[in-house]
């Protein structure tokens, strides 16, 4: 399993395990982020460093970007002089050649792959090529080696081998609910250092850092023409605090652009405005690659733009200029033919595409797309496609930079000048494919092949991404989920309670539910609201449907939240949005919305309705993810479908229903209306697209994105580079990562009879461990704001408070879905505690173990930690006093996560979990770690034993040599802080 981790170092086992090369360690943290080898210049080198955003175009230019960014201090100009004379040169600089422009003169000089004469990089997959490029450019023979770089020309071979190789990203991704907490530990970081007697200055991001406020926007008001502005109030209500925050961060670290509440989705301003596809930087040319904290980040892999999802502690040490350490990945080759069918929309292909790639298995691999079928598809279908890596376990889903790539860049206002240097570039350095040449065999590590004309209608759930369901087929796949046992398909009705009808009234008119009743009808989502086929797709339905005389019932909740500012012009250019306006689907805000858990309450006639008569409820959202407890704690069926989707499942009222067969209502002249009548041809689509989406939406959108909106600029922030936490603070509280840290780390550490916290079964999510949603006001957490005279109506989100280490800990595992064994099917926020055999929360059993001076471990199955790259389901279970996780198999990004906070990641061995080694959670549990690091091999088998006599033998999942460094530190942010001291 190909695995991430940001290294700060290249260094051997030697040097791992000998405090006395402790300084040749900390030279490594103070490397130039990007390239050594222009010239051996103080200036050259920083430049490098710290890449400035120009494509030689005004409205993406630096000062257009970045008015704030202030000018470097003469501490790290000095440090960048020092490195780079005493930098070894880089050994391809013969390699460096010119790029001219066609009407002379050179666009700049790039490291060439081509010069390398090397027949290997021919069959090489464009993404791996990618990985070739940077360590060649950034080769100094001290971070990055030839040798690394031989590895990479190598792949055909040594991918199968999981040999280790650094990585740099060009820049970091953020989104607020993310962000917010690696902008915390940042402060929290310079602190320790201050305290530590050192530079807190030190800590400043080195490499490009964005981060888009998209996650904070909840639908507290619906169906309305004021929702934005509603929405909007209400969002800097409960927010103020943590924007004010971002908004300094913004001024106290250089680098760091920060697009305020209002702007869109994250990715969404990635792939339209963010992404560079290649960078000019002082002259060099290279490729665009992002790394980000949030696992959806992989949109931008449909651009052509290596991106990938990481964990926020991971990613404050690439922010640092740090280069990521990863393990050679395989790469599955997917090849696409033929084009889709009549009334088929890329979200129907993308959730094929998701079933098949996790039935294949790809979890740590990247998949590369190739084939005829390429044409077919736009580019925002690519990156609807790219953008569910996650939901099918790819690290990437990569379509390399094609004309389709070129065409979406004109339309999306890049300049004629800059995509012409975008194919240039990436012509001359056999990155860019041209079907209409011959194409070079490329060699895979595995093949998939989809005839795209085979893709029909689906939608998915009601419980995961990847559980598609063929729209076909969607009445009796319900029918099964009533019967089924309680799992990912299945709620255990009895077959008297299915037909049960939930009479109420709602503002004065008769209602009804029943099991499978749609509640919630959401647009929204990064995966879809991007895309402009499915998104006029869905207003075609929705005037379809108008002018028969269908219309959503009242009691739905419906909601329109685009991704950026683009849809709504294009929507309204179109003549649409006054048709979704009067189904109901009036535009609530832009960000993510139902698909984070910001769906806001339901009406309390239709919470109670559920409640009291313990209704099957459903939510249909065009999202990409739907794990139980996301989108609302009252839908426990929850199903991901395209926009059009939406739009039908609202008017239906239910998804109890045949489309095929079954009217989706009846009609202003009392006839029944079929789907088929509402759903719009492939043609009107296209021909909707091609008049309403310009490039001059683009340009004037994204021209005024940094100006924010008045209540962002009439935000008052503080001047100082360290910050004044408020003890009193529910939302921004200074975390103990670092309290009593000295300069000697703590070393490696086995577990000693330590009781289990949880037991888990297979797919325990992020969501599970540490949900982003609403705060039950039952929970520990409640009881904490209580307390702070917080009021209910004021808990806003446990995605909104991860600045606050106390609430966050509170709701570490307080997923209203957690089914933990040690509970004997009782399903809930709670565990036992075994000492006493108590039924308590998590965390108020984890303060009991915590008070005793007694570890903890969780127990878990397959795929442990799947779902959002969360930093916080790694953070949470430390503060809870967990050392160590043994499951069957872990998420790529979460396992890293887990190492980053000094957590002790075990995988049993193949074909063992806890219930066939007879485990139940009750016993205590040893392991047998050296204390030595030296002694440590990542992968290398350990011996567990418990109090009951059983014994044991898991892998150690420390999966490369930086890993263990940053366990033999307590972590990465120890880690970096100790080797910054020391420079």
């Amino acid at each position: 399993m190909a695995t991430t981790a940001f290294s700060l170092l290249r260094a051997s086992r030697s040097k791992l395990a000998s405090s006395s090369s402790s300084a040749s360690l900390s030279r490594t943290f103070t490397r130039s982020a990007t390239h050594r080898s222009l010239g051996s210049s103080a200036a050259r080198s920083f430049a490098s460093a710290v890449p400035r955003w120009s494509h030689g175009v005004d409205w993406r230019s630096p000062l257009g970007l970045r008015p704030q960014i202030r000018a470097v201090s003469p501490l790290i100009e000095r440090f960048h002089r020092r490195i780079a004379t005493s930098a070894a040169e880089n050994p391809f600089k013969g390699n460096l050649t010119s790029l001219p422009k066609p009407g002379g003169g050179e666009f700049g000089k790039f490291y060439s792959l081509p010069s390398l004469n090397d027949p290997r990089i021919d069959r090489l997959p464009y993404s791996i090529r990618i990985l070739l490029e940077s360590a060649i450019r950034n080769c100094d023979n001290f971070q990055v080696t030839k040798g690394d770089v031989e590895k990479i020309v190598d792949w055909e071979s040594s991918s199968v081998k999981q040999v280790e190789i650094p990585f740099k990203p060009a820049r970091v991704l953020l989104q607020d609910f993310t962000g917010v907490p690696a902008v915390v530990d940042l402060a929290c970081m310079r602190d320790a250092m201050n305290k530590l007697g050192s530079d807190s200055n030190k800590i400043n991001p080195l490499v490009p850092v964005d981060l888009v406020v998209d996650h904070s926007v909840q639908v507290d008001v619906a169906r309305s023409e004021n929702a934005v502005q509603a929405n909007m109030e209400l969002e800097f209500q409960r927010n103020k605090e943590r924007f004010a925050f971002l908004k300094w961060g913004s001024n106290a670290f250089r680098n760091m652009l920060v697009v305020p509440p209002g702007s869109g989705i994250v990715h969404q301003v990635n792939l339209e405005y963010l992404g560079r596809v290649v960078f000019n930087n002082e002259g060099l040319l290279y490729p665009d690659s992002v790394v980000g904290t949030d696992s959806h980040t992989t949109m931008i892999d449909g651009l052509g733009v290596a991106g990938w999802g990481v964990g926020g502690i991971e990613a404050e040490a690439a922010m640092l200029g740090q280069p990521m350490s990863m393990v050679l990945p395989g790469v599955v080759g997917f090849k696409l033919s033929g084009k889709l069918r009549n009334g088929v929309t890329a979200t129907d292909l993308v959730l094929t595409v998701t079933q098949m790639l996790r039935k294949h298995g790809v979890v740590g691999k990247f998949v590369e797309f190739y084939g005829d079928g390429m044409g077919e598809l736009s580019l925002a279908d690519r990156a609807t496609i790219a953008n569910m890596s996650p939901e099918y376990g790819a690290t990437m889903g990569f379509f390399p930079v094609d004309h389709v790539t070129l065409q979406y860049l004109k339309l999306t206002g890049r300049s004629d000048e800059t995509v012409a240097m975008i194919e240039a570039y990436l012509r001359a350095n056999k990155l860019f494919v041209d079907y209409n040449e011959p194409q070079s065999e490329r060699v895979y590590s595995s093949y998939l092949e989809l005839n795209l004309e085979e893709v029909e209608p689906c939608i998915s759930g009601p419980k995961r991404p990847h559980d598609r369901v063929p729209l076909k087929n969607m009445k009796a796949d319900w029918h099964s989920c009533l019967d089924n046992k309680v799992g990912f398909k299945g709620f255990a009705i009895p077959k008297d309670a299915q037909g049960k009808v939930a009479k109420f009234n709602f503002h004065g008119q008769p209602a009804e539910l029943k099991h499978g009743s749609v509640v919630i009808a959401a647009i929204t989502s990064c995966t879809n609201t991007s895309n402009p086929s499915v998104m006029l797709g869905a207003g075609l339905v929705a005037k379809k449907a108008l002018e028969l005389g269908l219309k959503v019932k009242p009691w739905v909740k419906t909601s329109l939240a685009p991704g950026s500012g683009v849809v709504t012009k294009y929507l309204l250019k179109s003549g649409l949005q006054k048709y979704l306006n009067e189904q109901g689907f009036n535009i609530v805000g832009f960000g993510c919305t139902t698909c984070i858990g910001n769906s806001g309450d339901l009406d309390q006639s239709v919470a109670s309705a559920i409640s009291e008569n313990d209704i099957v409820a459903s939510a249909v959202l065009s999202g990409n993810r739907n794990f139980e407890g996301r989108v609302h704690p009252l839908t426990r069926a929850n199903y991901l479908a395209s926009p059009p989707l939406v739009v039908a499942y609202a008017l239906a009222g239910t998804v109890d229903i045949d489309f095929e067969k079954e009217p989706i209502g009846t009609g202003k002249d009392g006839k029944n209306i079929y789907l088929r009548e509402i759903w719009p041809s492939t043609q009107e689509i296209a021909e909707a697209v091609q008049s309403s989406v310009l490039p001059d939406m683009f340009r004037s959108t994204y021209e005024a994105i940094t100006k924010g909106n008045a209540m962002w600029n009439q935000l008052q922030v503080p001047a100082e580079t360290l910050y004044s936490w408020d003890p009193k603070s529910t939302y921004i509280h200074e975390p103990p990562y670092f309290k009593g840290m000295t300069m000697d780390p703590p070393g490696a550490h086995g577990v000693k009879d330590a009781y289990c916290l949880l037991n888990f079964g297979d797919s325990i999510t992020t969501d599970h461990i540490s949900p982003a949603g609403n705060i039950n006001k039952d929970s520990p957490a409640a009881k904490y704001l209580l307390e702070r005279q917080v009021e209910q109506k004021d808990f806003n989100s446990y995605g909104s408070r991860r600045g606050n280490d106390e609430v966050m800990a509170r709701g570490t595992f307080a997923n209203i879905r957690l089914v933990n064994k040690l509970l004997n099917g009782e399903v809930g926020p709670k565990t036992v505690h075994i000492p006493t055999g108590e039924k308590l929360y998590v965390f108020d059993a984890a303060q009991r173990y915590k008070a005793a001076g007694q570890d903890t471990i969780v127990l878990a199955g397959a795929e442990y930690g799947s779902g959002s790259s969360r930093d916080w389901a790694a953070k949470g279970p430390m503060l809870l006093g967990v050392k160590a996780v043994i499951a069957k198999s872990f998420e790529r990004i979460h396992r890293s996560n887990l190492v980053g906070m000094g957590i002790i990641p075990l995988c049993f061995k193949s074909g063992e979990d806890a219930d066939k080694l007879g485990l139940t959670g009750h016993e205590r549990y040893t392991i047998d770690l050296p204390s030595n690091i030296s002694e440590i091999r990542p992968g290398q088998d350990v011996t567990v034993t418990t109090n009951t006599g059983k014994s044991f033998t898991c892998t150690v999942r420390f999966d490369t040599e930086v890993e263990l460094a940053y366990f033999n530190h307590g972590g990465i942010l120890p880690y970096v802080i100790r080797n910054l001291i020391k420079q």
